[in-house]
């Protein structure tokens, strides 16, 4: 049949799509794998014909995957999920090394696989890694008491909070405050606990700007800089301190932050949290205790590993970034003194 004029014949559309070079259709795959909001977005458009099949195993495509793309979910958790996890490690994946690295560390208990794959995605400066590496050596998590590696975990959270990690900052402010690790520099430690409160408040006056869900106008920065309520300090479960002396921070860090949308956890936090709730009622063991931001899920590997709100001695953290966020989101209203 003759077409009229001006007009051309429509290719088929499994003739176009076969028409395109492997290195389009690879290019498209990763910017999927690098957007998707999820596993299932990512794994139904492989399911779609076979070349996809093939192609979405490539490794330029696996080493770009996204952290919500390896989004595995714990009561999900198979052999498949594992060896897809090791696939994106294997092609270079820093999101893959870090997600899996807790898994085993926490979860299935192989401390050294664990931590090692974590290493692997810090060397590739990957700052939640740094940042949990750290948090190991000052915990001494998988091992003793005695294990704990001070500064080692304090160049570990140098470099997670030169790199833009505002819990890092956080927790090295407070270590050179202390002198934990570190020698003591009040000034200095006072300095980067400032600098970590403006930048998370620098990331709430972004989301007042970007959301149009709140009736709250954003705050002025000339407001006055000093907190209304004072957090308090954490210690050790077996031993009891006063609280430190008040540090300056941002009162509106503290009134504005129940009107901004809270972010998602990282996948690896909540397949910590999934995984403990599912199979031991979010008690990891005998003695042991989950940190009290429900966001987190760090388990204790030993007994009295973290530390206590020396407000109430009812909570305990991971770390202070951990109990930053539980201050803010709902311990502030429930943190009562310990009676002598």
């Amino acid at each position: 049949m003759k077409l009229p004029e001006g007009r051309t014949r429509i290719i088929s559309g499994s003739d176009l799509f076969d028409s395109l070079p492997d290195e389009i259709v690879i290019f498209i795959l990763c910017k999927l794998a690098s957007t998707a909001s999820s596993p299932l977005d990512f794994v139904t458009v492989l399911l779609t014909c076979k070349r996809l099949n093939t192609l979405g195993v490539n490794r330029l495509v696996l080493s770009n995957a996204g952290p919500e793309t390896l989004a595995v979910s714990a009561k999900n958790w198979c052999d498949e999920a594992h060896r897809f996890l090791k696939l994106c490690i294997h092609a270079g994946n820093k999101e893959a090394l870090y997600i899996l690295g807790m898994i085993l560390f926490y979860c299935l208990q192989n401390r050294g696989s664990g931590a090692s794959l974590m290493a692997k995605a810090g060397i590739k400066l990957h700052t939640p890694a740094l940042y949990s590496l750290a948090l190991i050596q000052f915990n001494g998590s998988g091992g003793m008491k005695n294990d704990k590696d001070l500064p080692a975990g304090v160049a570990l959270c140098e470099r997670a909070a030169f790199l833009g990690h505002v819990d890092a900052l956080r927790e090295l402010g407070h270590c050179l405050q202390d002198g934990y690790g570190v020698p003591k520099k009040v000034e200095e430690g006072h300095y980067l606990i400032r600098q970590a409160n403006v930048r998370e408040l620098a990331s709430i006056l972004c989301t007042f700007d970007a959301t149009p869900f709140s009736s709250v106008s954003p705050p002025s920065i000339a407001c006055e800089f000093h907190s209304d309520q004072q957090r308090p300090d954490l210690t050790d479960s077996y031993e009891r301190e006063s609280p430190c002396p008040p540090i300056s921070s941002l009162r509106l860090l503290n009134r504005y932050w129940s009107n901004v949308p809270k972010e998602r956890p990282h996948p690896a936090n909540r397949f910590l949290v999934e995984w403990f709730n599912l199979r031991s009622g979010g008690i990891p063991g005998p003695g042991l205790r989950m940190c009290s931001n429900e966001r987190c899920g760090r388990p204790e590997t030993r007994k009295n590993e973290f530390r206590k709100c020396s407000g109430c001695g009812k909570v305990n953290y991971c770390s202070r970034g951990c109990q930053a966020y539980d201050w803010r989101l709902h311990h502030k209203v429930e943190c009562a003194p310990i009676d002598d």
